[in-house]
């Protein structure tokens, strides 16, 4: 292994050069990541059995420092819709190279070109956009904007729900566990249960100061949960009817996942602000954006006092608007909306009749290419129980999800994930340009999962000996 104090890099400011960290192995980055950045992360996959080390990708596909073939089935949490290092994309950014990439002081021409595609393709008459470059910062500049042009501060948000983890998009996230050690957070953020339209009215009825209610069209880290027929449009109606904004975060669910440009527009649901981010940039630069009305954009910064009260030093950079126009033109040129909508009905169907066969498999819900596994918990398991205590015993109970990624992985070579908020669910999210032939073989390796491990028991004395290997390692 490298020894990285031969570099000195405090004392002398000799830097790792690209080409070194390049020629890293799998323990030379695992240990470096562990001393510079996240320990118990690392800890977290290598108990996971997460340890490959990739080191190129392509479309759907990913290779290992062995030159062994993945399957991305993950896709980075709906950001690759267009897969890794698309060729498209990544030629056009050829055309802005001498352009100005960050200058303040100018229009920029290729921003503006990306605003009114989205402008085109956004539901209603959503017509002013605002860069940034992530889904936390895009559901901060929404919240923003709710206030300044409603004058009220309370915001409605769903249980389950994830929205960021910046202090004001944490602070309308449905999970406690990512919030308790941050308070106090925004306040006058009320909580309501996602799905139960009546619950929203209730709310509504009951404050005169709510600016927003923010909803996901699905709730991808809450685990790919679906809500009733009509919540949105009905969500909407009573919006407009308490003079509430209704903000829709389409961070994951935007540019083709469902099998819609936009989750909203297969009820025809209109909102006042809608969110994006993730597969925007193609997989290839970070950018997001909220785009709104023309009324509510006037009301908050339609005026020359207040119109930098909000900005972003590189939101809308001229690179990740190239990427961005790119990634657009891509998905229309190659009709992947439409193709989703019918990759996502054939892989569906699929998944049901195993759910039906396989107990392990407790349930399968999603739309299009954003589609969620959820499995039975080891909580009441007797040999986790038994040998494992603590806060490891605690951390597992919820993460048969992480188990059966593992195993398609290690043994199929298929990266998925959990989701956050739930980690007994898996999510499928790969790219849309995803093959028929690689669904099938999805489908194929999770039934010899499931064939294999009849029960949570079963998953859980396979995957013990590695668990408890890195629990050692650990203590």
């Amino acid at each position: 292994m490298i020894d990285i104090k031969e570099y000195k890099i405090h004392k002398n400011k000799e830097f790792i050069s690209i080409d070194m960290s390049l020629s890293w192995g799998k323990e030379d980055t695992n240990n470096y990541y562990k001393k510079y950045m996240n320990p118990q992360l690392a800890n977290l996959l290598n108990l996971l059995g997460l340890t490959k080390h990739f080191v190129e990708a392509q479309g759907t596909k990913v290779w290992d420092e062995r030159r062994e073939v993945y399957t991305d089935f993950l896709g980075a949490y709906g950001s690759l819709n267009i897969g890794h290092n698309n060729e498209y994309v990544i030629k056009s950014l050829e055309k802005v190279k001498a352009t100005p990439n960050l200058l303040q002081t100018f229009i920029n021409p290729i921003t503006t070109a990306l605003a009114i595609n989205l402008a085109t393709i956004a539901p209603g008459n959503l017509q002013h956009t605002f860069f940034c470059n992530s889904g936390a910062e895009a559901v901060e500049g929404a919240l923003k904007l709710a206030k300044i042009a409603t004058g009220k501060s309370r915001i409605v948000y769903c249980k389950g729900s994830f929205h960021g983890k910046s202090l004001g998009a944490l602070s309308v996230t449905g999970r406690n566990k990512y919030k308790q050690y941050f308070g106090p957070l925004v306040p006058l953020s009320q909580e309501v249960t996602y799905g139960c339209i009546d619950e929203l009215h209730n709310v509504l009825k009951k404050y005169n100061d709510i600016s927003a209610f923010i909803v996901e069209p699905i709730q991808g880290e809450g685990g790919i949960i679906v809500p009733p027929k009509g919540y949105l449009k009905k969500a909407e109606a009573l919006c407009k009817q308490h003079k509430v904004l209704l903000i829709i975060d389409e961070v994951q669910t935007g540019f083709g996942r469902t099998g819609y440009w936009f989750s909203s527009d297969e009820e025809n649901v209109y909102p006042d602000i809608l969110c994006m981010a993730k597969s925007l940039g193609g997989g290839v630069m970070p950018i997001g954006a909220y785009i709104t009305t023309q009324e509510v954009w006037n009301k908050g910064y339609g005026s020359l006092e207040k119109c930098l009260l909000h900005t972003s030093t590189f939101g809308g950079n001229t690179w990740a608007s190239a990427a961005a126009i790119a990634t657009l033109e891509y998905i229309q040129q190659h009709n992947l909306v439409e193709e989703t909508k019918i990759k996502g009905g054939y892989l569906l169907k699929q998944l049901q009749v195993l759910k039906d066969k396989y107990p392990l498999l407790k349930e399968v819900r999603g739309k299009g290419l954003m589609i969620g596994l959820e499995f039975h918990s080891v909580k009441d398991n007797r040999f986790f129980n038994k040998f494992l205590k603590g806060k490891t015993g605690e951390l597992l109970e919820e993460y048969v999800g992480g188990l059966i990624a593992t195993e398609l992985l290690n043994n199929y070579n298929i990266i998925t994930a959990y989701t956050l908020n739930n980690p007994n669910v898996i999510r499928i999210e790969p790219p849309l340009t995803i093959s028929y032939e690689e669904l099938d073989g999805f489908v194929y390796a999770l039934e010899n999962i499931l064939k294999k491990y009849k029960g949570v028991t079963a998953l859980a004395i396979n995957n013990f000996k590695n668990i408890f290997q890195s629990t050692l390692r650990r203590s």
